[in-house]
This record gives structure tokens, C-alpha cells and sequence, in this order.
């Protein structure tokens, strides 16, 4: 089976990175996967997005969002623009600055993470989007803690920011356990 991811908010908020962490841990269990960014000309403050696709008996042949199973929004433009997107029965995961209308959707499931506010209380300002990817994991089912934490983990080491790992799993493991 595959699943579909679309990450979307302001940039800035980590959206990208959310992505691609989640991306390189499929590739870690050996999953086909796609991730495929899209941002604006100005990057801080502009929108961004990407979709991640993964499977681990079919080939991707369209890595273009179709119909995701999940969807991200970080921001109240991303989620007015990439709801009508989500599949019927799928998750819609919002960061703490995002309001549902009265009249929103009621055939897929919302979780509303408030991960700045969990971001800030770790003193990582900057990783409320690793506490959605933890919130992710959770949500999907499809790979196992240790694991996305060790894949999470040795991706940030080959950019060279292993640094941050210690404060990356904290907050992994708030959004985790936020759901």
C-alpha cells in the first residue's frame, strides 16, 4: 500500500525538513519514495510545501500529490488550500496556529498539536516541526519509534547538524506522545 504525505505552512516553519526526514526514513526500511518540495520565490515567510510518497511493494509512478492520506498544515493558508486534497477517512495533522471552520470536512480525522507551544516548553524554539514529525510516526503507523529516530538522527549527522541530535528526539518524542 502507499502512503501519501503533503507537508505544507509558511516557510521557515520547517515543513521541507519535516519531509524529507520522514522520506529518509522510509528510504532506511527500504521503501520506494519520493519527496518533492515546492516553495515560493521568497523562502522565510513564503509558502512552502513538499509531498513524500512511500511503498514498500509498489513503485511510485506519479510523485505528484494525488490524493494524501495525510496532510500537515502548519499555517491556516496551507490548510484552506490542501484540504479539499486529503482522501475520505484520511488525517489532517495542524500545528497550534490553525482553526477548523464550523464547516470544515467531516470525512477525514483532525489532531491539532500545539507544537510551538511544546517546541518552546523543550527550550527548541526552532523544532516545533520535528514534534510534528514525531506526531507523524504516531499517526501513520508505518514505522517503528526507535527506528525513525535513528533515521532522523543519522540524516541530520550527514548535514552535519548531529549536534541538535539530543534536542531533535526530545522533541520527537513530545509529538509523539502528543497524540
Amino acid at each position: 500500500m502507499m502512503s501519501e504525505i503533503i507537508f505544507a505552512g509558511s516557510g521557515g516553519q520547517g515543513v521541507l525538513t519535516c519531509g524529507l526526514i520522514i522520506s529518509n526514513i522510509a528510504a532506511s526500511e527500504g521503501m520506494n519514495v519520493t519527496w518533492v518540495p515546492s516553495y515560493g520565490s521568497a523562502m522565510r515567510g513564503g509558502t512552502a510545501n513538499c509531498t513524500v510518497k512511500y511503498s514498500s511493494d509498489n513503485y511510485i509512478y506519479n510523485p505528484s500529490p494525488e490524493c494524501p492520506n495525510m496532510l500537515l498544515a502548519m499555517n491556516q493558508p496551507s490548510f484552506v488550500k490542501f484540504l479539499p486534497m486529503v482522501a475520505p477517512g484520511g488525517t489532517v495533522l495542524i500545528g497550534d496556529t490553525v482553526e477548523i471552520p464550523d464547516n470544515a470536512r467531516t470525512d477525514v480525522t483532525y489532531v491539532k498539536v500545539n507544537c510551538t507551544e511544546i517546541a518552546v516548553g523543550l527550550n527548541n524554539p526552532k523544532g516545533a516541526n520535528i514534534v510534528m514529525t514525531g506526531a507523524i510516526i504516531k499517526l501513520m503507523e508505518d514505522f517503528k519509534h526507535d527506528a525513525a529516530i535513528q533515521s532522523m538522527n543519522n540524516m541530520f549527522e550527514k548535514k552535519g547538524k548531529g549536534k541538535f541530535n539530543a534536542a531533535n528526539m526530545a522533541a520527537f518524542d513530545a509529538g509523539y506522545n502528543a497524540v
